[in-house]
């Protein structure tokens, strides 16, 4: 699948190079063209839509509902980087947990990281990650029930601005039963252990 990054290579390189002339940036002759591949690896799925990620990773296998009513599958401590849409900053020590409630299908477990992993390839603001996550998890299943938790370090923070470095950003979007019952999303928090301390005796 060609994007216009792979299409234009040259350009780009040439164009960055001029950049860091008029910065007066002084780098060795190599950088530009390791700069312009680096980005083309951590941005590869800018042009790629959700709904194509949902067809390269559609991996399903039927199950009996019945027996598996109510019962949330959770995956964590998915931990990916992004790039903030912003000031192309690194979004990092990011973890993310994803759950959701099946109905008549199950997502194999590796295409789940596989999901996180290839909306996280686009320029991008943490609060969108878990809408695309959500977004591609609903055409790959029959269920709206999906719950996505993201936790992270952003790169715009730490090392410019205001140039903290202990802050964590928490993000966490609910859809379905998630949003309907709130015993549904303490439990999903509980099993990422996110509220283990307001739940412990004092």
């Amino acid at each position: 699948m060609k994007n216009d990054l792979e299409i234009n290579k040259e350009l780009a390189i040439s164009q960055f190079s001029s950049f860091l002339e008029l910065m007066k940036i002084k780098v060795p002759v190599e950088t530009p063209k390791r700069f312009v591949s680096l980005l083309d690896e951590m941005l590869s799925y800018r042009n790629v839509s959700n709904e194509e990620i949902a067809e390269t990773i559609n991996k399903t296998f039927g199950i009996d509902c019945d027996a598996c009513s109510k019962n949330m599958i959770l995956i964590k401590d998915i931990e990916v980087f992004s790039l903030c849409e912003h000031h192309l900053a690194l979004i990092y020590d990011m973890k993310v947990a994803v759950a959701y409630i099946p109905k008549d299908k199950v997502l194999g477990l590796s295409k789940i990281i596989r999901c996180v992993s290839m909306v996280s390839k686009r320029p991008q603001l943490q609060e969108k990650i878990a809408f695309d996550i959500i977004d591609v998890m609903k055409r790959l299943l029959s269920s709206d029930d999906i719950a996505v938790y993201i936790e992270a370090k952003h790169g715009c923070v730490t090392a410019r601005g205001i140039k903290n470095f202990s802050a964590e950003t928490v993000t966490t979007n609910f859809s379905g039963e998630f949003c309907r019952a709130e015993d549904m999303k303490a439990n999903f928090l509980l099993a990422t252990r996110r509220i283990r301390k307001v739940l412990e005796p004092v």
